[in-house]
């Protein structure tokens, strides 16, 4: 893809635009909570159930940062209390798949890797 310049996206060059796409999908957070809206449109509650260690501040601010770059969106049902959903645009569908297949390769390997060195 080229850029408004003509010249190509280039992850590797420090000013390119890609790299913040890359810092917000290669955050553990963001790359769980896209995965939990794979199942369908959930409520902030169940996605935090689902997202075990996540606090509330942090998964507000990941699900702002998803909707900020257009992979989830936010839908608000006039209700009291407010019902509010979260579920994935075209784009987070699209940014799924390869998340899956990260998630995926992880679970099959982890035993693989060196245990993490004991902090006396």
């Amino acid at each position: 893809m080229l850029t408004a310049c003509g010249k190509p996206h280039d992850v590797y060059a420090a000013a390119c635009p890609c790299r913040d796409m890359l810092d917000l999908l290669a955050n553990k957070w963001s790359a769980l909570a896209l995965g939990a809206l794979e199942a369908g449109p959930q409520r902030f509650g169940v996605l935090r159930a689902r997202l075990e260690g996540i606090s509330p501040k942090v998964l507000t601010a990941t699900l702002r940062r998803l909707e900020e770059h257009g992979l989830i969106e936010r839908t608000v049902y006039p209700a009291v209390p407010l019902h509010v959903e979260y579920s994935l645009t075209p784009l987070g569908a699209d940014a799924c798949q390869p998340l899956a297949a990260l998630r995926t390769w992880v679970v099959a390997n982890i035993d693989r890797f060196p245990a993490p060195p004991v902090l006396a």
